[in-house]
């Protein structure tokens, strides 16, 4: 059998090709449908994603009919600054926000079922006030105060 001889040139094109053709295989393999209630890792419901920014150490957010927050029960991840935030909306009008990073080993939890918060990493979960309901973390999620006036939640972030 003979080995065919290629150039270094022939041979880092070829090599190329075959990872990216691998690659591209992988990603295609990764895509699936989408559904109308994403989950995370753990199959519980993916919280869905409000996008913000941080002035004078606070959060505003509009809540109206078209908010993620609208309904009593709903709760979504407030991405703001660099930071995660976890917002639920707790009674007729009152709201919590707690850090969304775990306790246990700073996963950012990001799924929510039955009032209950859960970490994708290692399956902590917490209440909607942050307390830990289930290990493997051992302390509580941060707070931080909300205050809700004329259909606006400002979250203070210290």
């Amino acid at each position: 059998m003979r080995i065919p001889k290629y150039t270094r040139r022939e041979f880092c094109v070829h090599s190329f090709q075959t990872v990216s053709l691998a690659a591209m295989a992988t990603a295609i393999t990764g895509c699936g449908g989408s559904s109308s209630s994403p989950t995370g890792p753990t199959g519980l419901p993916s919280l869905s994603t409000i996008n913000a920014t941080i002035v004078n150490s606070a959060i505003t957010l509009t809540i109206d009919t078209s908010s993620p927050l609208s309904a009593v029960g709903s709760a979504a991840l407030v991405n703001a600054s660099g930071r995660s935030f976890l917002v639920s909306h707790t009674g007729q009008n009152t709201f919590t926000a707690l850090t969304a990073i775990c306790t246990h080993e700073q996963c950012t939890v990001s799924t929510f079922a039955n009032q209950t918060f859960e970490c994708p990493c290692h399956g902590s979960q917490y209440s909607t006030s942050g307390t830990v309901l289930k290990g493997p973390a051992t302390r509580s999620l941060t707070s931080f105060t909300t205050n809700f006036t004329n259909n606006v939640l400002a979250i203070t972030t210290g």
